[in-house]
């Protein structure tokens, strides 16, 4: 199964910062289960919205180099308001460290103005090509993947402000 939870990419300043929501209704699958009487986005599910949310910051500061994005750790995870159906999770995401394969991310997830979700996560980051020579395709086909989904993600201004980077393609160096 594939979770899309990042709805809208709000702001973003690349090497630095990105705000994201993500829209919780009653169509997500998993609240059937978790719990059925008393629905609530689970925790997991939330760390994966910053993690996707982070995703989306390393992409464009690094404009689409690599074609996978990974959760590698996350530290101190407090969680505190439950998300419920019918609310907005918003995400914000801070670059605090950065090296060759990782970035280092301080987030937080917010309901109404008040913590959900808060954690600092490292997510690694590489090409396909990079473990098998035979996966240069894949890189160039995810690459244009996340471009395309980028344009969608990202509020028109955003759209204005990169569109000369997504002009330029994905990277594929």
């Amino acid at each position: 199964m594939r979770f899309t939870l990042v709805d809208k990419i709000l702001d973003l300043e690349p090497g630095s910062r990105i705000t994201t929501v993500k829209n919780l209704t009653m169509a997500e699958e998993y609240l059937a289960e978790h719990f059925p009487s008393f629905p609530v986005m689970p925790g997991v599910m939330m760390i994966e919205a910053i993690t996707q949310s982070g995703a989306w910051l390393v992409r464009v500061s690094e404009q689409f180099r690599h074609s996978v994005i990974l959760l590698k750790e996350a530290k101190m995870v407090k969680f505190g308001q439950f998300v419920t159906p019918g609310s907005q999770l918003t995400v914000t995401c801070e670059q605090i460290a950065s090296d060759e394969t990782t970035t280092t991310l301080k987030a937080k997830g917010q309901m109404n103005g008040k913590t959900s979700v808060s954690a600092k996560v490292v997510l690694e980051r590489f090409n396909l090509r990079d473990r098998h020579a035979g996966f240069r395709r894949d890189d160039r086909r995810l690459q244009a993947h996340h471009l395309k989904t980028f344009q969608m993600l990202a509020t028109p201004d955003l759209r204005q402000k990169f569109d000369k980077l997504v002009a330029q393609g994905a990277r594929t160096d």
